[in-house]
């Protein structure tokens, strides 16, 4: 395994190329609330702590912070998805107009609520999450709207991500009817990937399992660098051999392409105070690159620079041009 680099010259002229290329966005959207402030006392109800309630945010969450990270790279992100007829379904709406992003692509479903993250954080510390969702997915007749809602949109596209929560947007239906014709239009198919789905897709050019999904996979450990190989070749036999970009979290990430070596990509020493939305980030990053023509290896070195610094962040975040830069250096 190698470890290469990425000048910070290449990376610049990377980045400038993502400025306006179309890149389709299709999974689960999700509301991120935080809810922000300090404890000073414990509970007299319960040994709990209390938390005195500063601020409150909401962000797009799920496959919508693939599009913000997207978007505050200067790519033209077009977002495909299901909320439910809510007022969290309609913020995420608001907050993609907010950006100056379509929302004709979203479907507003009468048969399933908005998913809804709330984090409770006190200073740095992420005190409870709590989740209102659903995981059945999409009735049939939901799949095949939001299938004509894709095909409406990819005239023009270099790529689409899957952005896949497990919360029933991508259907292996959706799956069976969009992937084949995305191959034939030459589409650039990137998953971020959850197990329910996991043999489903195919024909793919790109998936980003985690440690943990690349073992569930497998049915074994990932630990040692044999382990690591192992799984990254047994994910592209099962697959079609795709482009494996598996992430490794601290230890880097590595790049196995379908006729060539296993790259490895090590990360610098730096604080991480929160993983949320990491995997969205590195999934868009790659993906504009692979789109903008850089090599595998250049666009997954670009992505772990991207991966290292929302790390660095607390809650959802995107990663912008000059962080990235300064993080390759």
């Amino acid at each position: 395994m190698t470890s290469p680099t990425l000048s910070r010259k290449r990376a610049q002229a990377l980045i400038e190329s993502f400025r306006n290329q179309p890149i389709l966005v299709l999974g689960d959207l999700m509301l991120d609330v935080t809810i922000s402030g300090v404890v000073e006392r414990v509970s007299p109800e319960a040994p709990v702590p209390v938390v005195r309630v500063s601020k409150e945010n909401a962000t797009l969450g799920g496959a919508g912070n693939v599009v913000r990270n997207l978007a505050a790279l200067g790519a033209r992100a077009l977002p495909l998805g299901v909320v439910g007829q809510d007022e969290a379904g309609r913020r995420i709406c608001s907050l993609f107009k907010e950006q100056g992003l379509p929302i004709r692509g979203i479907l507003e479903s009468s048969t399933r609520p908005t998913t809804v993250k709330s984090r409770i954080v006190a200073g740095r510390q992420q005190m409870l999450r709590f989740d209102r969702e659903i995981h059945t997915w999409l009735s049939g007749e939901d799949q095949r709207t939001l299938g004509k809602r894709v095909r409406s949109l990819w005239d023009g596209a270099q790529a689409l991500i899957l952005s896949d929560y497990d919360k029933g947007a991508i259907s292996p239906g959706l799956l069976e009817d969009l992937l084949p014709e995305a191959r034939k239009r030459g589409l650039i198919v990137a998953v971020d990937p959850k197990m329910r789905n996991f043999s489903g897709y195919q024909p793919v050019s790109v998936i980003t399992p985690n440690r943990g999904e690349a073992a569930r996979a497998m049915g074994r450990q990932v630990e040692s660098d044999a382990e690591i190989e192992a799984a990254g070749r047994g994910i592209q036999e099962k697959l079609g051999h795709p482009l494996v970009v598996l992430t490794l979290g601290e230890a880097g990430i590595a790049v196995f392409e379908p006729d060539g070596p296993v790259t490895r990509i090590r990360t610098t020493a730096r604080e991480v105070f929160d993983v949320s939305g990491a995997g969205d980030t590195v999934v868009a990053v790659l993906t504009a690159a692979l789109a903008a023509g850089a090599s595998p290896v250049e666009s997954a070195a670009l992505a772990n620079a991207a991966g290292m610094v929302v790390v660095g962040k607390l809650g959802t975040a995107v990663a912008r041009t000059e962080e990235i830069l300064d993080a390759l250096s």
